[in-house]
C-alpha cells in the first residue's frame, strides 16, 4: 500500500470563511501555489478556494475589488466564492484512490484530514514527484 501521509505535504497554508477574497489571492500569488483548504478555528475543512474560483468573480470584479480593504465590513469574503464540501481523504488512504480521484476530476490537490481537520495536502505534481523517487 502505498501511504497517503508519507508524501502528503504538512506545512499547509489554509485560510478561514472569513477571510477577505482579495487577502486568500495575495496568499495564492505569493505562495504561487493554486488553491488552498478553508478551515474553521479548529482547523476542521469547510472549503476549498482555488484560482478557478476566484475567475468565477470576475464578472463581479468591482465588488471584489472593494474587497481591498480588510477593514470594509461589506468586502467580499471567502465563504462567497468557495467550493463548499470539497472531496477530501484521510491521511490512512491509500495513495492509488488519491491519483484516481485526481485523474477523474478537474482539479489539482486534495486536502488530507484526520478526524475532520486538514493535516496535509497532496497535489498532482506531489504525486509525480512521488513517482520519481526511487523505491527503496
Amino acid at each position: 500500500m502505498f501511504e497517503t501521509k508519507a508524501i502528503m505535504q504538512t506545512d499547509v497554508i489554509t485560510v478561514k470563511s472569513k477571510t477577505p477574497i482579495y487577502e486568500a489571492v495575495k496568499v495564492l500569488v505569493e505562495n504561487n501555489i493554486t488553491g488552498l483548504p478553508v478551515v474553521n478555528d479548529d482547523m476542521i475543512l469547510v472549503g476549498i478556494i482555488t484560482e478557478k474560483d476566484v475567475l468565477r468573480s470576475l464578472p463581479d470584479l468591482e465588488t471584489l475589488m472593494l474587497s481591498y480593504d480588510s477593514q470594509d465590513s461589506s468586502a467580499r469574503k471567502v465563504e462567497d466564492f468557495m467550493t463548499k464540501n470539497p472531496i477530501s481523504f484521510d491521511q490512512e488512504e491509500d495513495l492509488i484512490a488519491i491519483c484516481e480521484c485526481l485523474i477523474n476530476n478537474h482539479f489539482r490537490r486534495v486536502p488530507i484530514v484526520a478526524e475532520g481537520k486538514v493535516v496535509g495536502i497532496i497535489s498532482r505534481k506531489n504525486l509525480i514527484k512521488y513517482i520519481l523517487e526511487p523505491i527503496g
